[in-house]
């Protein structure tokens, strides 16, 4: 965007009223942290939810692609018992593109572990840095996760504590 666009808000039209692109920022905004919370506070399998029901989540890493609600749900039910994961997520930035649609940029890094028992465990790298390119869709008045492409340049396995797993 220019700078004369920005110096003139009236150069831009808007879809939406200020308030009215405030509350679907801030509803996408929360979409993306209530993610991060299901995903790490044993809620995994809800994450599809947040979904429209042809919801896709990608990797262009790895060419992993899970479309629809119904492969959502079982690929976040199948994470492992036993795993610990925080999630931090920062630099959220919404932009509203019409009353339906939005996009967001945002940036996470996550630490986890498989074979987690309780406990305070020492502290670790993250085992991903990178960040989210979302999209969302407005339907039957509330905002879901269109798409989201996660791209990571920082990651590496998953590290185990605890006791080894036998064959």
């Amino acid at each position: 965007m220019s700078t004369e666009a920005r110096a003139d808000p009236e150069a831009e039209p808007r879809a939406l009223g200020p308030l009215a692109n405030l509350l679907a920022e801030r509803a996408c905004e929360r979409l993306i942290v209530e993610f991060l919370a299901r995903l790490d506070l044993g809620d995994a399998a809800t994450v599809a939810e947040l979904f429209t029901p042809d919801g896709v989540w990608e990797w262009p890493q790895g060419a992993r692609r899970i479309e629809g609600r119904g492969a959502l749900r079982e690929y976040f039910g199948s994470r492992p018992a036993d795993r610990l994961s925080r999630r931090m997520c920062t630099n959220i930035l919404v932009t509203v593109d019409s009353p339906t649609t939005a996009t967001a940029t945002s940036y996470f890094a996550t630490y986890r572990v498989d074979g987690y028992s309780g406990g305070m465990l020492p502290p670790r790298l993250p085992a991903n840095v990178g960040h989210y390119e979302d999209t969302f869709r407005k339907e039957t008045g509330v905002w879901l996760l269109a798409t989201r492409t996660t791209f990571l340049p920082f990651g590496g396995p998953t590290e185990r504590v605890g006791p080894p797993v036998r064959p």
